[in-house]
């Protein structure tokens, strides 16, 4: 009941309603994090963009498909999150925040971003999963600092060779594409510590054995006819890889324990 009774709220832009959906936003957070989660909201309250000091925004899991200009006044933000809502395109006031590390945006109706992406020098971590990319988004590679890029889960048949100019790249999750070779800009990233290419449509895979910095490649539900040989003490999550058979009826757990990993490391870089 209370989602159906926010959900008709949301669309009432009265002051009094929105502070139902929002609650009291008198007062910046002692924290300096504002999360305004899964709150029925179809647009940010204007309250917020007052809180200038805000290092951390949270709107995951709403309705909006917009932003205002005036959010061009949290300059402090690091961390923004957009995931779960309607975005077609990506608000161009979200490429003002130059300090951002994070911007998830997963879970939308991407098919693109704006060239103006390039100002956000400082972003680390980018996660575009379940989007509609049916073409990598080049205006990624201009992005000097990127550390995971999760582009899961869209219609990606291949990637750029610019992609191999992001030397601190360290995790590329591109499972659920419509890949039909192991991307060849790939193999001459040595710095790549996870690769994630589960469920595309990869048959054959070459050897992975001189990428140094490989720790971990996933490659399960791949119509392949071989596992990618790798050096010794990396691990494979895949059809063949070296485990036991019980690791091996367990691969989706091997690839949620995984992913939570590198999700630790992510909470140690905010």
């Amino acid at each position: 009941m209370g989602n159906v009774v926010r959900g008709a709220v949301a669309f009432v832009p009265s002051e009094r309603c929105q502070h139902f959906l929002v609650g009291d936003l008198k007062e910046m957070p002692l924290d300096r994090t504002l999360d305004l989660s899964s709150r029925q909201l179809r647009r940010f309250p204007a309250r917020a963009s007052a809180f200038n000091e805000l290092v951390k925004l949270y709107l995951s899991d709403n309705h909006l498909s917009n932003l205002p200009s005036e959010l061009r006044n949290l300059q402090k933000l690091q961390l923004l999150a957009l995931d779960f809502n309607r975005f077609d395109e990506l608000p161009l006031v979200v490429c003002s925040l130059v300090q951002l590390n994070i911007l998830y945006l997963g879970n939308n109706r991407l098919y693109g971003l704006p060239k103006e992406l390039r100002q956000l020098t400082e972003l680390k971590t980018l996660w575009l999963e379940t989007n509609c990319f049916t073409k990598f988004p080049r205006v990624i590679c201009q992005l000097p600092n990127i550390k995971t890029l999760h582009l899961g889960y869209n219609q990606l048949r291949s990637l750029p060779s610019e992609l191999g100019r992001l030397e601190e790249l360290r995790s590329i999750w591109l499972a659920g594409n419509a890949l039909n070779d192991f991307p060849p800009v790939l193999l001459k990233m040595h710095y790549l510590e996870v690769i994630d290419v589960d469920r595309n449509r990869i048959q054959q895979f070459p050897s992975l054995a001189y990428l140094r910095g490989l720790k971990l490649v996933i490659y399960d539900h791949n119509p392949c006819v071989n596992a990618p040989v790798v050096a010794e003490g990396v691990r494979r999550v895949g059809r063949w890889a070296d485990s036991s058979d019980d690791e091996e009826d367990e691969g989706d757990g091997n690839v949620v324990q995984a992913s939570v990993k590198v999700q630790g490391s992510l909470e140690d870089i905010e």
